[in-house]
């Protein structure tokens, strides 16, 4: 057990290449501007299968009058 913990922290410090600083802060800003987006995207589907549901319901219940 005490070998795994020596051996993954000897490949955590030797063999892992850790990002750079302004490329966390690059990879932060896409995340969030994808993040955004899609959240934009699925709230204008909500929007949208919101009203058509309110039109269906609104035809379908004229009908049965």
């Amino acid at each position: 057990m005490f070998n795994y913990f020596k051996e993954s922290y000897n490949e955590l410090v030797q063999k892992v290449s850790w990002p750079s600083f302004p490329q966390l802060q690059n990879s932060t800003v896409v995340v969030m501007v994808a993040s955004a987006i899609f959240a934009i995207v699925v709230l204008l589907m909500d929007i949208s299968f919101e009203n058509i549901m309110a039109g269906i319901y609104k035809v379908l219940g004229g009908l049965g009058r």
